[in-house]
């Protein structure tokens, strides 16, 4: 019971204490002491502001379920097996295996393990707040307090919410919940649900008087988001972004996904961010994205784009092509598309030779690679294509802007809202937004939810069509929100992709839609060790 039984951690202790025998009695300053750790105006807040840090890295972090769900998702592929990347190519997918020591382990655990720590330090950092002021003390000012607050309660609501979307079930821990106590576990609806419920109070407590009452309230200082200092309707406007995005994000399946509260989305996702929220990446101080723009950049079967979403880009025919193949045997092939967010070029070279090495031209995000770089292989992940909007950030050291939450893909969320409640005519305004910025014709307005967006052969997308599959057709209006979706959060955000494709019934068949708790929380809760079971059927575009 180490540092990975760290829910457990607070209740073994005060048994321990509880034990006679003169030689207990003695302080021991190793022992966690909550109440002395944040008995002072300073120590509470050095602690809230270094929440943001800490929610930030496990997200990006090499050893996450996040890395494995982009391979999950069909963002990503790998044939290193680092990380459980190779061995969650593999198709058929197969159960998540979770008994003791099997090769994804680390992987498993870490996001568990650590939105659950955050969602603890950020508990405990509140309610030394509300002691605080209990007390007759206070930071500094009602509005010290109140923003300290917020961004507490912004912080838990995340790292909740983050282990909701990922994992079958989770501790709910709110400021009701002391330090020395350990929740049971609770379904990622209830976990989803409090990590909402933590949101609101954000927004509740910015939205407050004492917000404005006396110094030092808001913005938020640059560092607790590096590089981003939130006024007060920022701060809610990114709260409420968050809260879309959960509600959405949770649903495991098509039913699911269709019962999400969309007018409670839509509300949220119309008065949420207007531009990308960006994080400045600076190792110097601690703030990272990893895997995102680091490792994925190292070459030799650490990332290339696989063709399954993407493919749907191409106009040539070459994508009706490889869903003609069988799924092994399916070779790299040349994508032409008017989307200006792909290279250009009728050929290899002529793509390649229109960008330097890691830094595509502006609003390019992926990039022919060399083919000296190639990694030799057949089927379903081998492609030409990677991943560089973040070249730039990778050539400067790992400094610079990476976006966590883009407005697009907050535009996208309402425009979902707006298809899913019949509301077609203000959900076409919004994807054309992204669509006519990239390159690609409006669709027009007037198109019916079942009608195509365009016309053979220049479409985008094109989407494999029933029974076989293996040929395509243009897309509906759905399909083109889900598209521009797609490409503009790929490698952004926290399993937005996994997410999206689970709920939609987009993921290719077989593919695990949650993580079980870990071996090693369940061996410390003293529960039966179980495998995550629940598996995609064959979806939306017969991908298996």
């Amino acid at each position: 019971m180490r540092k990975h039984s760290i829910l457990l951690s607070g209740l073994i202790v005060a048994g321990l204490t509880a034990c006679s025998g003169d030689q207990l009695n003695v302080v021991n300053l190793n022992n966690p002491d909550v109440e002395r750790a944040f008995a002072t105006a300073d120590g509470i807040e050095g602690v809230i502001g270094g929440l943001g840090v800490q929610l930030n890295n496990p997200q990006r972090a090499n050893e996450s379920v996040n890395t494995q769900a982009k391979i999950f998702a069909g963002e990503n592929f790998a044939t290193v097996n680092n990380f459980g990347m190779a061995p969650r190519s593999i198709v058929p997918r197969g159960v998540l295996i979770n008994s003791l020591g099997n090769e994804v382990q680390a992987g498993n655990l870490a996001n568990y393990n650590s939105f659950q720590r955050i969602a603890r330090s950020a508990n405990n950092a509140i309610r030394a707040v509300d002691r605080l002021v209990a007390n007759g003390s206070s930071l500094g000012s009602p509005a010290r307090n109140a923003r300290a607050k917020a961004f507490g309660f912004l912080i838990l609501g995340q790292a909740l919410g983050n282990v909701s979307l990922g994992y079958d079930s989770a501790a709910i821990i709110t400021p009701t919940v002391g330090s020395d106590e350990v929740p049971g576990l609770s379904g990622a609806r209830a976990v989803n649900a409090a990590a909402i419920a933590m949101l609101d109070s954000a927004i509740a407590i910015a939205n407050s008087a004492d917000a404005t009452n006396g110094t030092n309230g808001f913005p938020l200082p640059g560092t607790w988001i590096n590089g981003t200092s939130l006024s007060r309707d920022g701060f809610v406007r990114l709260a409420r972004s968050y809260r879309a995005r959960l509600r959405a994000g949770v649903a495991r399946t098509p039913a699911e996904r269709a019962a999400v509260d969309w007018q409670a989305v839509i509300a949220d996702a119309t008065n949420g961010i207007t531009a990308d929220h960006n994080i400045q990446l600076d190792p110097a101080v601690g703030w990272n994205a990893v895997y995102d723009t680091q490792q994925m950049y190292v070459v030799g079967g650490w990332h290339q784009l696989p063709m399954w979403y993407l493919g749907m880009a191409d106009t040539s025919g070459a994508y009706d092509a490889w869903l003609a193949v069988a799924r092994d045997n399916r070779e790299a092939f040349l994508v032409r598309t008017p989307d200006t967010r792909w290279p250009s070029g009728a050929t290899r070279a002529e793509q390649q030779a229109r960008q330097s090495a890691l830094i595509p031209p502006p609003g390019v995000y992926i990039r022919n690679r060399p083919t000296n770089d190639d990694v030799s292989g057949s089927g379903w992940g081998y492609s030409q294509y990677e991943h560089r909007r973040w070249g730039a950030t990778r050539t400067a050291g790992n400094i610079g802007p990476y976006t966590d939450f883009s407005a697009t893909e907050l535009s996208m969320l309402a425009a979902e809202g707006y298809i899913r409640t019949n509301q077609i005519a203000l959900a076409i305004p919004l994807i054309n937004a992204s669509r006519t910025r990239n390159g690609l014709p409006a669709i027009p307005a007037g198109t019916s939810a079942t009608a195509p967006i365009g016309t053979l052969p220049n479409c985008v997308p094109r989407v494999p069509v029933a029974p076989n599959f293996r040929s395509t057709a243009c897309g509906t209006v759905l399909e083109a929100m889900k598209y521009e979706k797609r490409m503009e959060t790929a490698f952004t955000g926290y399993m937005v992709w996994f997410t999206d494709n689970r709920g939609w019934g987009d993921m290719v068949a077989t593919t695990p839609l949650e993580w079980p708790v870990p071996n090693l929380e369940l061996q410390a809760r003293q529960l039966p060790i179980y495998n995550g079971t629940l598996q995609a059927p064959v979806g939306t575009y017969g991908f298996q």
